[in-house]
């Protein structure tokens, strides 16, 4: 296995690719369309989503890039300006994740020849820094044996909120990594149960390393309008066409995910492996993954930017982001209270899931 050291994390050859897209929108009205989660510090640490991503990434490589939507792409800039111009790569319309990733990978491989990247998320938390980056070198040394690698995180609990990658047999010749038998969709509580018990799952973060002519030649077989239209693309990208090519080729992409792009069919194949990990990750989608990562007060009040006092009665535990005005909250545990300049939400945490129909339910009011 490839060794991360204390003084330098550094990975040589990796080149790291951040797709920034997705509203979050069990996160409403924090995160909308115009605002979405990764510009957000939901934490109240100082840093947003998307500047912690770049900043671990920055440690493992000199080459990150980011790929994001049009309308965000300034504020990406702004908040990432350690990030050059021409590696923010601005897609005009959302096209899911295995567009996004494959116009990346081919650019970085017409610049630079094929290459070893890594999709990391720009939403993403992970608080073991030195695990991940071990966890990074072992993919991208399997990466270069021609696999596809996803790191998949070692299960806290039987969670239904996330896919699942059933492990195999270790990958001959690198330490830490191991086949994929295939991967699961979000299961329902009871299978989750079934899973943890076994032994044999991690969760699926969508974290992939790959070579970029492995992944293109996947494309080619499975997806091949995508295949050609990301090397199209490019081979516009540094030149006066990129405006024209974007404009007649990116609505033509299938619009999939990597996962059911190439993930699943090719760990079919035997051509995909996993490297099991405990990376302190969170996945923010909802009011209550936040608040279980944040630290109440003595009376059982998580605040968040509030600029006034909240208070409980006869109520247990409660969120609460960006009061402006006095909040107090009565009978009712588990409350989340989120105000903007915007509009106001009023949940509790056991129905977050929900909050996903709440900026419709109001836009249609």
């Amino acid at each position: 296995m490839t060794q991360a050291t204390p003084r330098s994390r550094a990975i040589g050859d990796l080149v790291a690719i951040v797709p920034a897209g997705g509203v979050g929108s069990r996160l409403w009205p924090l995160s909308q369309p115009h605002r979405p989660k990764f510009l957000l510090d939901l934490l109240g640490t100082g840093s947003t989503l998307i500047q912690d991503t770049v900043t671990r990434l920055s440690e493992l490589t000199d080459e990150v890039y980011i790929v994001t939507g049009a309308r965000h792409a300034d504020a990406v800039a702004e908040q990432v300006p350690t990030v050059p111009a021409e590696r923010l790569i601005a897609e005009p319309s959302p096209r899911d994740s295995m567009a996004a990733i494959a116009l990346a990978a081919a650019v970085v491989e017409h610049r630079r020849g094929p290459s070893v990247v890594g999709s990391f998320a720009a939403d993403h938390v992970i608080t073991e820094a030195e695990a991940f980056a071990e966890a990074v070198a072992t993919a991208v040394e399997a990466a270069r044996t021609g696999m596809i690698v996803t790191i998949g995180i070692e299960p806290t609990e039987p969670s239904s909120a996330f896919g699942y990658i059933r492990q195999g047999e270790p990958l001959a010749g690198v330490e830490g990594a191991l086949q994929v038998v295939a991967f699961t969709e979000k299961p329902d509580a009871a299978t989750a149960q079934t899973m943890l018990a076994d032994g044999g799952y991690v969760w699926n973060a969508g974290m992939f390393v790959v070579r970029t002519d492995v992944l293109l030649g996947h494309l080619e077989r499975l997806q091949p309008a995508i295949a050609a239209g990301a090397r199209a693309l490019a081979a516009a990208w540094d030149g006066p066409d990129r405006a024209e090519a974007l404009e007649r080729i990116w609505p033509t992409l299938t619009r999939i995910a990597i996962d059911h792009a190439i993930a699943e069919p090719v760990a079919l194949e035997g051509g995909v492996a996993v490297v099991p990990a405990s990376l302190g990750w969170h996945d923010i989608g909802d009011y209550d993954s936040l608040a279980s990562m944040l630290t109440p007060s003595d009376d059982g009040v998580i605040a968040i930017g509030c600029a006034a006092p909240v208070g409980l009665v006869r109520s247990t535990g409660a969120l609460v982001v960006g009061g402006t005005r006095p909040v107090a909250i009565v009978g009712l545990d588990d409350a989340v209270v989120v105000e903007t300049d915007e509009a106001l939400l009023v949940t509790t945490r056991q129905a977050a899931q929900a909050v996903k129909d709440a900026g419709a339910a109001v836009a249609r009011d």
